[in-house]
């Protein structure tokens, strides 16, 4: 499988808000994204930030305890946002509709993807968020694996 690894490189909050809001705007899906980091780095906030940029209004809310929340961007395509936090590392993914996710024609952007280990697609980004130096700084590090399309505004 081929791997294309850009980074790390760091963003203040503000910067995350503003790339992820630019992924959200320029993102052709299907595109499946991955993410992973320590409690609090920042990935609900680029996956909240992703789906303003695709045109999500109203809450944006984590779907820490329904796992799946979808939404629609008023762009024609369906994104669900996932949060495997209070999975087991792995746990079986049937439950959740698994089959139907790997298949969405759609975004799907994965919190805590670590816990889904080898059970995702070949294709996709992969994005790690850990802090950096500075209380608001966050190191972002992005792999591309398999076909998934090149990286947006980095």
């Amino acid at each position: 499988m081929e791997m294309r690894s850009l980074g790390p490189r760091s963003f203040t909050e503000h910067e995350l808000v503003h790339w992820g809001e630019k992924l959200g705007a320029a993102v052709e899906p299907p595109l499946w994204v991955s993410l992973d980091g320590p409690l609090g780095a920042g990935k609900s906030v680029l996956v909240r930030s992703i789906c303003r940029g695709a045109g999500v209004s109203g809450l944006i809310t984590s779907p820490s305890f329904t796992l799946v929340q979808p939404y629609m961007s008023p762009r024609g395509f369906g994104i669900h946002h996932v949060d495997l936090f209070r999975l087991r590392p792995g746990e079986p993914m049937e439950p959740l509709g698994w089959e139907e996710l790997i298949g969405a024609p759609g975004l799907v952007l994965i919190e805590w993807a670590d816990r889904a280990s080898s059970q995702q697609p070949k294709d996709r980004w992969e994005i790690t968020l850990e802090y950096g130096e500075c209380g608001d700084d966050r190191v972002v590090e992005v792999c591309s694996l398999g076909d998934a399309p090149g990286l947006i505004g980095w």
